[in-house]
């Protein structure tokens, strides 16, 4: 069975830093692109950031970048986002989900995403 399993979410102070973990299970990430997308209550499900593992290639959002990096641990098949300077605006359950890689680049436009996870919460207080 093919599973992506979110970890590291809580409950931090605007300014801190945390790592959320995403681990695939059922299948190796080689050959696929892993990205993070979060959902904030009220809003829609948005991007974060997408790292391929084939190429080590990444993309990040606007409202992210130079805050969080996305980087992959081959051997324990993980994807990790690490998020600094974390804002109250960071808030909400971050989703991991992966598709194999189409080589369309750059990232943002990769649109094959075929598994999620069930996601972590993130809440950051002001």
């Amino acid at each position: 069975e093919v599973q992506l399993v979110e970890s590291g979410g809580g409950l931090v102070q605007a300014g801190e830093s945390l790592t959320l973990s995403c681990t695939a299970s059922g299948f190796s990430f080689d050959g696929y692109v892993i990205a993070w997308f979060r959902q904030a209550p009220g809003k829609e499900r948005e991007g974060v950031s997408w790292f391929s593992r084939s190429d080590r290639s990444t993309y990040y959002a606007d409202s992210v970048k130079g805050r969080f990096t996305i980087s992959g641990d081959d051997v324990k098949n993980t994807v990790y986002l690490y998020m600094h300077s974390l804002k109250p605006e960071d808030t909400a359950v971050y989703f991991c989900a992966a598709g194999r890689d189409s080589g369309v680049r750059p990232l943002r436009y990769f649109g094959g995403i075929r598994s999620w996870g069930k996601g972590t919460l993130v809440t950051v207080s002001s």
